[in-house]
């Protein structure tokens, strides 16, 4: 379903739907708020899944270096053209292998409206070809944080990232729904390489372990179809999670 806000961004310049973007993302998405619970200062940061970049700037205000992976060619240009000089942007999609791929969009959507995907749903009625990267081959180091937003290649994705996990040790900020696919396989391999997960479903974290985020997710599904305006000045009664942050062993959220 195509929202009236996303119809109008599809014919504004990039720039503005960007500014917006960035203006409008943290009334609901909060995590982006808090980064400072989980973000080290300084070092290297890795967003995957820019689309207009809201998270890419945040993190170049608080990070020494950020590294923004987007699959849209346009918005992968954008997000060069706009973004402070300490992002580099990488234009590919990330997952397990190196090549190239089909990435999937809506009818009369070229990627704006952030739901394009590797894997084919019943929404998607056409692609383009992309490159395909793996986080590893980027050959960055010194990683402190990765956001992921790869609408339901997360498991590929995070094996083609195995060894800076392995190595660094950051902390994981990874989009889940249930709605796109089983998210068990994603917490169950982090949970294996002792990360252990987060939510923030009002204003304090609480452990995954004790919050049904499939559940959750099916009970306030509908929100995720108001669109981005009226998500964010819609009241603050209930909001739907979909972001977990995973953390290895010995940290939880607002110590280092």
């Amino acid at each position: 379903m195509t929202t009236l806000a996303a119809a109008v961004a599809a014919r504004l310049p990039g720039r503005l739907v960007g500014s917006a973007a960035v203006a409008l993302y943290p009334r609901f998405e909060p995590e982006l708020r808090r980064l400072a619970d989980f973000c080290p200062p300084g070092g290297v940061a890795l967003d995957i899944g820019g689309w207009y970049g809201p998270w890419s700037r945040r993190l170049a205000a608080r990070c020494e270096r950020v590294v923004t992976v987007e699959p849209v060619p346009h918005l992968a240009e954008h997000l060069r053209r706009t973004l402070p000089s300490n992002v580099r942007v990488v234009q590919g999609a990330a997952t397990d292998r190196e090549g190239t791929a089909q990435l999937w969009f809506p009818e009369g959507d070229q990627g704006d409206r952030g739901v394009s995907s590797l894997a084919r749903r019943d929404i998607h009625a056409h692609s383009v070809e992309v490159p395909s990267i793996t986080v590893d081959g980027l050959g960055l180091t010194g990683v402190g944080f990765v956001k992921m937003d790869v609408d339901g290649g997360e498991a590929a994705a995070l094996l083609g990232a195995a060894e800076l996990l392995r190595r660094d040790r950051p902390a994981l900020l990874i989009e889940l729904e249930s709605r796109l696919g089983p998210v068990e396989p994603v917490i169950t391999t982090l949970t294996g390489q002792g990360y252990t997960g987060w939510v923030l479903p009002h204003r304090d974290w609480v452990p995954l372990t004790g919050f049904d985020l499939v559940a959750h997710q099916k009970r306030t599904e509908h929100l995720v179809h108001r669109g981005l305006l009226h998500r964010a000045f819609a009241p603050r009664r209930e909001r739907y999670v979909n972001s977990v942050l995973f953390l290895p062993e010995g940290r939880t959220p607002g110590t280092a």
